[in-house]
């Protein structure tokens, strides 16, 4: 995280429109639709929910650890609103986009949980909407709000994983 907390104007922000979390409703949705017009094979009961298990842990606690770092950090979760620090320091060490990481890990528990193949296979369609319609505009700005700081801190940081 950024040492020196940056002001920011009101008006200044990733220009992202709608809550993130929507897109992977909107997709799910999408495969439920799918999957009852077009049913497809299930996967063994136990794999899915073993693995669906795993997996909504893991996304669960990567979303409250990247909560927890916002807060902390006293910048705002909400990308209508101006990010007034850096957040580098934790899991975003690891990954740039840990809270969307963790959505996409609870919508892949999701779907094995209730063995939608269709979401499995639209997963990586959800991957590449969330990167052209949230992700891109949230690292432009960041690179205007932020400068040489976010761009080292980019080159240095993978986007997922």
């Amino acid at each position: 995280m950024t040492d020196t907390a940056v002001p920011a104007a009101t008006s200044d922000n990733a220009g992202v429109r709608f809550p993130p979390p929507f897109l992977y409703v909107i997709v799910f949705g999408i495969a439920l639709l799918l999957n009852w017009l077009v049913p497809l094979a299930t996967l063994p009961l136990t794999f899915g929910r073993v693995a669906a298990l795993a997996l909504v842990l893991a996304g669960v606690l990567l979303m409250i650890w990247s909560n927890v770092l916002f807060r902390r950090a006293h910048t705002s979760l909400v990308p209508v609103k101006p990010s007034s620090a850096l957040v580098t320091d934790g899991v975003y060490r690891l990954t740039r986009n840990p809270m969307y990481l963790g959505l996409l890990l609870v919508y892949l528990a999701a779907a094995l949980w209730f063995s939608i193949i269709w979401a499995l296979i639209l997963a990586p369609l959800l991957v590449v909407a969330m990167q052209r319609m949230v992700i891109g505009k949230e690292e432009r700005y960041l690179e205007r709000r932020f400068g040489d700081e976010y761009r080292q801190y980019r080159a240095q940081v993978r986007r997922w994983i």
